[in-house]
């Protein structure tokens, strides 16, 4: 397992620590899962923007219907 350094204020520190202890988690377990949301956060923005871009380009849609129709589907 990797270890990486980062450079916090005195203020941060605390502020990190007050809330992993709040949240019983550690301060590793903290920083780590607030670095890695933040990356699914970007790359989920990333993805609907080209989605709607793809959408823009070609604005067609079909029903619920229409699709269950098409793949031989019955509602429920």
């Amino acid at each position: 397992m990797a270890t990486t350094a980062i450079r916090l204020s005195e203020e941060e520190s605390r502020l990190i620590k007050s809330y992993a202890k709040a949240k019983r988690r550690s301060v590793s377990d903290v920083i780590r899962l607030a670095i890695l949301d933040q990356i699914e956060d970007e790359y989920d923005l990333a993805l609907f923007e080209k989605a709607k871009a793809e959408h823009e380009a070609d604005p067609v849609t079909y029903t619920l219907k229409e699709v269950m129709e098409e793949f031989g589907l019955n509602e429920a």
